[in-house]
């Protein structure tokens, strides 16, 4: 699937089963809050804090998957295409950080 599908299947979903977009306000909260289920999964299973019960079986990539679908949800109602923001952002990265990664002693 390419970006630009995916933003054109998040909006057909929304408009057969959504009703309606939240606002971008209560979606930027409910991104904020899919965010914060994704630290909770990495802090504990990847990081130093023990791993709840509970959260043994939770899945990374659906919580991933979930803040994919908010922020292409946030792109459709912004009109922007995260395609073409993609390439841009990437071109942007390249030009500024064509050496500085490589030059930096903390990740040789």
């Amino acid at each position: 699937m390419q970006i630009r599908e995916a933003q054109e299947i998040v909006d057909l979903w929304i408009k057969e089963h959504g009703v309606r977009y939240f606002n971008e306000l209560t979606n930027l909260a409910i991104l904020t809050e899919e965010v914060g289920e994704v630290a909770r999964i990495i802090a504990r299973r990847y990081g130093e804090q023990s791993e709840k019960e509970s959260d043994k079986e939770k899945d990374l990539g659906d919580e991933f998957a979930d803040v994919l679908f908010v922020l292409i949800c946030l792109a459709n109602q912004t009109g922007i295409d995260l395609t073409d923001a993609l390439k841009k952002n990437l071109n942007k990265k390249t030009v500024r950080d064509s050496k500085r990664h490589k030059e930096n002693n903390k990740l040789k």
